[in-house]
């Protein structure tokens, strides 16, 4: 597991998470994170004054490590209830496991409630290689919501673009954002919708980038990647990204390929080089990019992949295999 651990100091000190050599955060005493990798995304762990809530389970494989992590964090004290920002196989895989473990209630964004019912794996971005358990949900929160999490109140705010029915949530109070795949320090999600066709997704994001920056927190913690408090750069460097994306979709079809394929192989830890080329054809959501988008054969559309990913330093190749640099 890459990355995994728990940033904890005794209360009533704040807890210290470096976001950059020279410039750390401090969080809130009653909200710790636990720092994971981008096969599985960061959980927020709220200790509030008799119970526990958690932000987001990461993926389905590392379930058992975010059921001791999660364990450790609240040291005997019951977790009451687990929230979900979205729900991509990355921030909801651990959902069986951790209300299985804890005997907590699960509470997902309203708009993806149904597709939880029907557990349409497709719409669920399964289709991409990904796995999760199927899992009960109790209730529902929708944007306008607030929640009552480590003793500070959340308001639920919409964040379409990543996913559309995402949210993020804010605590005025202490100016936190919990911004799932909405913003990372040096980006965001892959807009998946704009992947579709969808080119409307591309402003739906900026919305919400937008409305982060008018509300303007104090610190972010992503669904991935170090809680960080220069707000203003990291929205810069997201609407950059963003712009060019907007201007050129075959660059995000080509980011979205080597994004989905490199998670695949953080799973598998290796791959046979020469099952690639069937691989991308077999892979709903890498042959459909492949149709819209790239136009290359299976032989060449894996050739680049393995030659872009190679350079990239996110895989390398061992003998007739290729194998995931992360640890």
């Amino acid at each position: 597991m890459m990355g995994a651990g728990i940033s904890r100091c005794a209360h009533p000190a704040p807890t210290l998470v470096p976001y950059h050599r020279d410039a750390p955060v401090l969080l809130p005493p009653r909200v710790r994170v636990i720092e994971r990798d981008w096969l599985s995304c960061n959980s927020i762990v709220l200790d509030g004054t008799d119970h526990v809530i958690v932000v987001d389970s990461g993926y389905a494989r590392d379930a058992a490590d975010t059921v001791g992590l999660i364990r450790a964090a609240t040291a005997g004290r019951p977790l009451a209830r687990l929230v979900n920002t979205h729900c991509h196989s990355d921030h909801m895989g651990g959902n069986a496991a951790v209300r299985e473990a804890f005997g907590c209630t699960v509470a997902i964004p309203e708009g993806e409630a149904e597709r939880i019912r029907r557990w349409d794996v497709a719409d669920l971005m399964l289709g991409a290689d990904q796995f999760a358990p199927q899992f009960a949900f109790d209730d529902t929160v929708a944007a306008g919501d607030t929640l009552p999490m480590g003793g500070s109140d959340w308001l639920a705010i919409a964040a379409p673009g990543h996913d559309d029915n995402a949210l993020v949530f804010h605590a005025p109070e202490t100016g936190v954002l919990i911004a799932g795949d909405a913003l990372w320090e040096s980006g965001f999600g892959i807009v998946f919708a704009a992947l579709d066709g969808d080119y409307a997704a591309f402003d739906r994001a900026r919305t919400t980038l937008d409305a982060i920056g008018a509300i303007a927190p104090r610190i972010v913690i992503p669904g991935h990647g170090k809680p960080f408090g220069d707000v203003a750069a990291a929205l810069e460097r997201a609407r950059f990204k963003l712009d060019g994306y907007q201007q050129d979709p075959v660059r995000l079809a080509r980011h979205a390929a080597k994004v989905l394929l490199s998670f695949s192989l953080m799973e598998r830890r290796a791959m046979p080089l020469a099952d690639l080329p069937a691989y991308t054809v077999r892979v709903p959501t890498l042959r459909k990019l492949n149709a819209r988008f790239l136009h290359m054969t299976p032989d060449d559309y894996a050739a680049w992949l393995v030659r872009d990913l190679v350079q990239a330093r996110a895989i390398r190749i061992e003998g007739e295999r290729i194998v995931t640099t992360a640890p």
